[in-house]
């Protein structure tokens, strides 16, 4: 069964360790070996944290010699952002609503 980017997504980013991990590959590549380093479970663990996050487009996986660098793709996470833009201008016109409606309460408590 195929999912739509945005849901591999999400289910990607709904555990912490794996978001733990893109946090990490935010500031710069790593191997599995660093990746796994703060975490205290198994490297096959790790390896299937980094699997899913591979199947979303999150992380891909570069070859050099033995090396075998993790890096973010955050072009994934932009399609995220911008399925989020929309409620976050929902919420900023709610927001500046209930702004002016508690301007107008102490307009009228000052009165």
């Amino acid at each position: 069964m195929q999912t739509d980017p945005l849901t591999a997504t999400f289910a990607a980013l709904a555990d912490p360790t794996r978001r733990a991990i893109l946090a990490r590959l935010a500031t710069g590549e790593a191997t599995v070996t660093e990746l796994a380093e703060p975490f205290e479970i198994s490297g096959p663990a790790i390896s299937r944290h980094l699997k899913v996050l591979a199947r979303a487009g999150l992380i891909s996986r570069g070859r050099d010699a033995q090396w075998r660098p993790c890096r973010l793709e955050v072009d994934r996470l932009q399609g995220v952002d911008q399925w989020l833009q929309h409620y976050r201008q929902l919420w900023d016109g709610r927001f500046d609503q209930m702004d002016d409606y508690l301007r107008a309460l102490q307009k009228g408590e000052d009165k």
